[in-house]
């Protein structure tokens, strides 16, 4: 680029005589060449510059990026971060930097993930948690007895004539599976999520049965731990025996005493204080049914992350089966039979405690990591509960939090690549119900069970920032400019899609193919590279996605 003045022979961009200021005087003192030579390496400077600014803005260091990825969080770090009276440092920004940076030892995961679910406030002190501790035993203990009641009335009732008949007067329904309005989110599941239904509920009423794809449950896990099964096996007791729930001896009641942990409110407005004719007994019976054909079918990806419940007895497995009334096992081996057993009494328990939900197909999924980690019952439960507060809301049966959610994914990829959009304007497919699955169960059947483990510890780091008021500067202090969101998980789904944007533009032309694509995405997924992209969509997209709820 050259700029001349009037008096100097030559092309370029002529500057007015009188006017130029600076720039005229510096090319009258100057020779014609050397002004050439300064005014050609100045643009050439100030065009490197703004490229530079553009591509640093749209590349800030990820904390996940392979160069920059920190090991995980070890045990010996874990300890460093609490005071002498067991708070968290600094409300424990410094614990969320690095769980953000390098995932969790697995070793220490069922102490911290607490934390991470909301179960624990990150200002509390070892003494407030084991209050807390004790209250939340005897909730779920509560849950447990009242489930045993429900499952001893089922069981009377299923000697008579009509089991639906007898249980009905048990509640007042909270789901209404009869009305035409379930049957159309029924419908409108099995096609948007285009998954055939597994024969095993395929009698089912539950929408849950619609809900996913019948693969085996993947990523159903549980524990042996001791305690955890003698939990289980007085569920078949009566509800006036005490709940030998020795297991569960570590979560219940952090909810009244952790400001962080309003779980109840924030599940459901209208379950402050739960009582049996809650829990329609119609309903229990319907998820129940649902819910033991989900355990019994999980598979066993769980046992290289729990090798004691792995090596459990047959005795203590049927045992637990029994406690929670679970038959048709016999094809099992003893580890997957008491696994089970957890997933139907804490699955059990949900049902009660959030009866507007209640369960669907896919909520399994979900359990299924958590109760690999944690060993006690209880403990699983809450925690189960703390991630349920936000997930709880893809499995409504209007769907608006499904729908939300693939709206946002929908807008993340029309603001990062309006080519791949437009193609999917043309294919109709614009609304990516391509990706209910990964919506629904939280990438749960795409990643490995340490990748989907490693991927929800971030997601759940970055809710707990929120939950704690942690604001954009705490945030950039911990080497962080893109501010924590409730929806990293959306933009790691985008992100999984704009991996395969060339594929989708050049090959597919049909939704189907679309579908297909995202379902075998299973074992083809880098965690950590899509969590470096996702980071980057929140880097440059977060102002632009509005995300309300």
């Amino acid at each position: 680029m050259l700029i001349t003045s009037n008096n100097i022979p030559g092309g370029g961009i002529q500057l007015s005589d009188g006017g130029g200021g600076f720039w005229s005087e510096l090319l009258v003192a100057t020779p014609p060449s050397i002004t050439t030579v300064a005014f050609t390496a100045l643009a050439g400077t100030a065009l490197f510059a703004a490229l530079l600014y553009t591509t640093s803005r749209g590349r800030l260091k990820s904390p996940w990026s392979r160069r920059k990825r920190k090991r995980a969080l070890t045990p010996r770090q874990w300890k460093s971060l609490f005071t002498s009276d067991g708070k968290p440092r600094d409300g424990g920004v410094k614990f969320l930097k690095k769980v953000r940076s390098g995932g969790i030892d697995p070793c220490i995961r069922a102490e911290v993930w607490p934390f991470l679910l909301g179960v624990y406030d990150l200002n509390s002190s070892t003494e407030e948690r084991e209050i807390i501790r004790t209250q939340k035993r005897k909730e779920y203990e509560k849950f447990r007895r009242q489930c045993r009641r429900f499952l001893k009335r089922i069981n009377e009732c299923s000697k008579g004539t009509s089991e639906t008949s007898c249980i009905e007067d048990s509640g007042s329904p909270t789901q209404d599976s009869d009305s035409s309005s379930y049957e159309d989110v029924v419908s409108a599941r099995e096609s948007l999520s285009s998954e055939e239904r597994s024969p095993d509920v395929e009698d089912s009423d539950d929408p849950s049965s619609a809900l996913l794809e019948g693969d085996d449950g993947s990523g159903q896990a549980t524990n042996t731990d001791a305690s955890a099964l003698n939990t289980e096996s007085s569920d078949s007791d009566s509800s006036e025996d005490p709940e030998v729930i020795q297991a569960s001896s570590s979560s219940e009641g952090r909810e009244e005493n952790d400001p962080d942990v309003p779980l109840k409110e924030n599940i459901s407005p209208s379950r402050t204080d739960l009582h049996p004719n809650q829990c329609s007994g119609e309903n229990f019976a319907t998820w129940q049914r649902i819910i033991r054909v989900d355990a019994v079918r999980a598979n066993s990806e769980w046992i290289p992350y729990s090798p004691s419940q792995a090596t459990v007895s047959e005795l203590r497995a049927c045992r637990a089966a029994e406690a929670v009334g679970l038959k048709d096992y016999d094809h099992l081996e003893p580890c997957r039979v008491f696994h089970a057993a957890r997933l139907v009494a804490i699955l059990e328990a949900y049902a009660v405690y959030d009866p507007e939900i209640g369960y669907c197909q896919g909520m399994s999924d979900l359990l299924s990591p958590i109760i690999a980690v944690v060993t006690e019952d209880h403990e699983a439960f809450w925690c189960f509960v703390g991630f349920m507060r936000k997930a709880r809301h893809n499995f409504r049966l209007d769907e608006v939090g499904i729908r939300r959610q693939l709206n946002i994914v929908s807008k993340i990829i029309k603001c990062k690549d309006s080519h791949l959009y437009r193609h999917l304007e043309k294919l109709q497919a614009e609304d990516c119900f391509f990706v209910y699955r990964m919506v629904v169960v939280l990438f749960r059947r795409e990643l490995t069970f340490e990748q989907t483990i490693c991927l929800w510890e971030v997601m759940w780091a970055d809710q707990a920032a929120i939950r704690a008021g942690i604001g954009k500067s705490a945030w950039s202090r911990i080497r962080q400019r893109a501010p924590p969101t409730e929806d990293l998980l959306l933009y790691a789904i985008a992100a999984s899609v704009l991996q395969k944007r060339k594929l989708i533009v050049e090959k597919y032309s049909s939704t189907d193919e679309i579908l297909r694509e995202c379902n075998s995405m299973s074992g083809q997924l880098d965690v950590w590279k899509l969590l470096d992209d996702a980071h980057n969509l929140v880097v440059n997209l977060h102002d632009k996605i509005e995300t309300p709820f």
